[in-house]
């Protein structure tokens, strides 16, 4: 997926997808207006479709393979 490169607002844990409601990591931005939110398995999986419909695509699935810090004692 392409990056947005314009400062983008962040997805939050209360974003879902568009098709089956699990937390967004993908926005699309459409050249029509409006947009789509989807998880990182739909946003994989209508790629290609999506790249032909968007004015911009925001991906933060890499924050599916950041771990956190251990939890201190």
């Amino acid at each position: 997926m392409t990056t947005v490169l314009t400062p983008a607002t962040p997805l939050t844990a209360a974003d879902r997808c568009d098709r089956c409601s699990a937390q967004a990591y993908v926005r699309v931005v459409l050249i029509s207006g409006g947009e789509l939110l989807f998880c990182a398995h739909h946003g994989r999986k209508f790629e290609p479709e999506l790249k032909k419909i968007a004015a911009e695509i925001q991906d933060e699935t890499e924050k599916l393979t950041v771990s956190s810090p251990p939890a201190s004692e």
